[in-house]
């Protein structure tokens, strides 16, 4: 469907074809990361996940010049701050006990998944500069207390500022398929959506190549927790969308609604969710099944791309010591060892994947406030929060498993 020119907004990400969607992807992005596919975008909202009572009310953003989209952005209009992993709950408090609404905000983000990568779409700069003017005059024109971008790619960090928008910075756990520099004080971290270096190091042979770089205390942690988890006598196996059976989608439903029970929450993604995604994108997931005498007792679900492994969701039906770090982190590790990606993304928060061999990686987050009182206030607080991010991520150098010589003789 061809539009006239200037901003849209598309109730359904359907209302776009996936080829214009994910070619404005492709020109903004070295990787097309699986979350902000168009498939995946869609699957969210015909399984019921967004839209409807969820509070996630869709309203992507589209930018067309002569009858072309050249810009886009996922979309959304909230109601509460659930599916986030950006936490802005405080700032809600403090328009509340003021008696002013927070909600609804305006969002751009992956809902419940906060993979970092390029939030602004488009064919070139000039475009996306100018989508994201449009937004922020949408934004403005609506009445709404905010608008926020979570998880950019490091890239777009000056665009975001440049419009206006205050940075705020947060910490992730990431693997990479290479030692740490040889002798390194691990005085910085890298951004999430650049990690790696280029600096020709090669990739991990093996597991216990990576094993041999870290410390003495960690390398042996790790291998007992390995062989805790072995003693359970289970079958792993991986399958991708091709592989995986409707069973198999239907026992990965269980174990994450577990999980959500077991931490006294609501389930975000409904079954139909993984069903769905498996069918469209059968080769960007990737499921992992512990088996014991061919009936499953644990999951593990894995979104990936050229680059990347992303751990998402994971479940088991009995309390099974260690195989919770077996499923999501060691054998993500070994995938990504064998099938030659660049590192293993561990998804949110989580300070003991550090010992584990996955690395800090700065993420960031970008925030307009409406109020020029509230404005003033956030800003405050982000730089003292930075600096207390500064200081946590020296804490985290300091912590560090790696050898000082992880890369041998």
């Amino acid at each position: 469907m061809n539009r006239t020119d200037g901003l849209h907004l598309l109730s359904r990400i359907g209302d776009i074809d996936a080829a214009r969607w994910d070619a404005l992807l492709a020109a903004s992005s070295p990787t097309l990361p699986p979350g902000l596919r168009h498939a995946y975008l869609e699957t969210l909202e015909d399984t019921g996940c967004v839209g409807g009572r969820t509070g996630w009310t869709p309203a992507h953003a589209t930018l067309w010049e002569h009858g072309e989209p050249i810009a886009a952005m996922p979309l959304y209009i909230k109601d509460h701050s659930y599916g986030e992993y950006v936490f802005d709950w405080a700032w809600a408090e403090a328009y509340l006990r003021h008696g002013l609404a927070y909600y609804p905000k305006w969002l751009s983000a992956l809902p419940f998944t906060p993979i970092p990568g390029a939030r602004v779409l488009g064919r070139d700069l000039r475009a996306r500069r100018a989508l994201l003017d449009a937004v922020l005059m949408q934004v403005r024109g609506s009445g709404a207390s905010s608008f926020h971008v979570l998880f950019p790619a490091d890239d777009e960090r000056h665009l975001l500022i440049a419009a206006g928008l205050t940075i705020r910075e947060g910490v992730q756990f990431h693997w990479e398929n290479q030692p740490p520099d040889a002798g390194s004080e691990n005085t910085s971290i890298p951004v999430a959506s650049n990690p790696t270096r280029d600096d020709g190091c090669p990739p991990w042979k093996d597991f216990d190549a990576f094993l041999g770089s870290l410390n003495s205390e960690k390398r042996k942690k790790i291998r007992q927790e390995r062989r805790r988890a072995a003693a359970h006598g289970l079958e792993l196996r991986w399958l991708d969308g091709h592989d995986a059976r409707a069973a198999d989608w239907d026992f990965l439903g269980r174990c994450y609604a577990t999980t959500y029970a077991l931490h006294r929450s609501t389930p975000y993604l409904s079954p139909a969710f993984f069903h769905r995604l498996g069918e469209r994108m059968p080769d960007a997931v990737r499921l992992l099944l512990a088996l014991r005498e061919g009936q499953p007792v644990a999951a593990a679900f894995f979104l990936c791309d050229e680059k990347a492994l992303y751990g998402r969701y994971w479940g088991a039906l009995e309390n099974l010591p260690f195989l919770h770090f077996e499923l999501c982190y060691y054998q993500a590790i070994e995938y990504c060892i064998d099938h030659g990606l660049e590192r293993f993304e561990g998804g949110a928060q989580g300070e003991h994947k550090l010992a584990r061999g996955l690395r800090p990686v700065r993420t960031y987050s970008a925030h307009w406030i409406a109020d020029s009182r509230f404005r003033r206030a956030v800003d405050d607080y982000l730089a003292r929060e930075r600096n207390g991010m500064d200081c946590y991520v020296d804490e985290l150098n300091e912590r560090s498993p790696f050898r000082r010589n992880a890369q041998g003789d």
